[in-house]
């Protein structure tokens, strides 16, 4: 039986909704973290709840929570891709969970899904505290490497243009410029191609989802640099990932750069099937789980 509770805790002042899993009840009984986080744009009961059930069941204490500016949690610019402000509450989460009486003497660990794997990369860097890290179909990009996504050079372009109008507007008026963070065929839409995860209520499309982007965010997306952190990581890490997962050679360079114990899995597999297929979430947890209990529990 699982034990789930929501929890509120702050990152740079902003109140954040989590939420606590454990596979007891006993608010003594020690047992290593690991926080979860997914995809851009996402909420923490799509793909991190999901893997966090997992990892409860499994005698983790698993966190989730969503992001300033995302589902629950407080924070001005309402569905803004920030990148900063995620790597800050990624960092903020990893102290908050280290002040409840199980997890003292315990490590704590985060697993990231997809985007947010760059973040916790550049989290890491940055000195989060954070025992181990792995990666799942782990989307680690930077200006060149995501440009194809878009269009290439003209449609980055475009995109700029617009997050520097709607950056106008907010700075002159308070108003949030939105567009559909998914909308097939819709090129002003975050994610325009076809995705079933964020068109079906059974996968992604869940009531708890805002399917909004503040199209300020793309000034922030399309130049992020998720790649150069790596060289400052010595955290132990597990990239696991597959030829039809995104930026597959990404995920390579990533995991050669890291200075620290490290080791990947290659899979099979598409993106978004990572995300909540039972079949791919079956084979993540099968190599995560091992991998976790060896540098949480050694």
């Amino acid at each position: 039986m699982l034990f789930e509770r929501d929890v509120v805790f702050f990152s740079q002042g902003t109140p954040l909704a989590g939420r606590l899993l454990r596979n007891t009840d006993d608010e003594a009984l020690p047992q290593p973290v690991v926080n979860v986080s997914g995809s851009w744009l996402t909420v923490k009961e799509q793909m991190p709840l999901l893997y966090a059930r997992r990892l409860a069941e499994a005698g983790f204490t698993a966190f989730v929570w969503d992001f300033a500016g995302f589902g629950q949690s407080g924070g001005e610019i309402r569905q803004f891709e920030q990148p900063q402000r995620k790597i800050a509450d990624i960092r903020a989460a990893a102290d908050f969970v280290r002040g409840f009486s199980f997890t003292q003497g315990q490590k704590v660990a985060h697993l990231a899904v997809c985007a947010s794997a760059q973040y916790t990369l550049r989290a890491l860097a940055g000195g989060a505290a954070l025992d181990a890290f792995v990666s799942v179909a782990g989307w680690y990009h930077d200006a060149a490497s995501v440009a194809p996504f878009y269009g290439g050079a003209q449609g980055v372009a475009t995109r700029l243009a617009r997050a520097d109008a709607a950056a106008r507007v907010w700075a002159e008026q308070r108003e949030v410029v939105a567009v559909p963070a998914y909308q097939a065929g819709n090129e002003q839409a975050a994610m325009f191609f076809e995705l079933d995860y964020y068109a079906n209520p059974a996968r992604g499309a869940i009531a708890a989802w805002q399917n909004e982007m503040a199209e300020m965010s793309w000034r922030h997306w399309l130049t992020f640099d998720g790649l150069s952190a790596a060289a400052q990581v010595s955290t132990p890490t597990l990239i696991f990932h597959s030829d039809g997962a995104v930026l597959p050679d990404n995920a390579r360079a990533v995991y050669a750069r890291l200075r620290g114990p490290r080791d990947l899995v290659w899979s099979q597999g598409n993106q978004v099937d990572f995300y909540d297929l039972p079949d791919h979430v079956d084979r993540a947890m099968a190599a995560l789980q091992p991998w976790l209990e060896q540098q949480l529990r050694p």
